[in-house]
């Protein structure tokens, strides 16, 4: 299930709110039942708000982590079904938009399936012209 929030500025207080929103969502049990778990996984740093919220795990990954490419995959569908070629007057309308789509993609939503392709190991490039052939 997607969850969105849309704020002018984007500090601590804002995150917080976001996530203190998001868990009142799951302990309220309005979320996708096709989502059997009620775990949240945000990327942060531990703090007190962490210690207060024991349903709250977080995963540090490296920038290019290959499972984070599922993000840019939602977006990918986000940008395509809804936000491509449209015209928008004001930043209210896109935050419309996406949360009327993301309302009616939460209706059908599943969990993707990620699936590692084999990776092949070579012999590392002497020069960077040897990463261009």
């Amino acid at each position: 299930m997607v969850q969105a929030g849309h704020a002018h500025r984007k500090r601590r207080r804002e995150f917080l709110q976001f996530m203190n929103e998001t868990g009142r969502r799951v302990r309220t049990g309005n979320r996708n039942p096709r989502d059997p778990g009620q775990l949240l996984h945000p990327q942060t740093q531990q703090d007190r708000w962490l210690k207060r919220h024991r349903n709250v795990h977080f995963h540090f990954t490296p920038t290019h982590a290959s499972w984070l490419n599922q993000v840019e995959t939602w977006f990918s569908i986000l940008w395509r079904q809804s936000l491509r070629g449209a015209s928008f007057q004001s930043p209210r309308q896109v935050r419309q938009a996406i949360d009327h789509f993301i309302a009616a993609y939460n209706e059908q939503a599943e969990p993707f399936e990620w699936r590692k392709a084999e990776v092949h190991p070579s012999r590392l490039k002497q020069s960077y012209a040897d990463l261009c052939k």
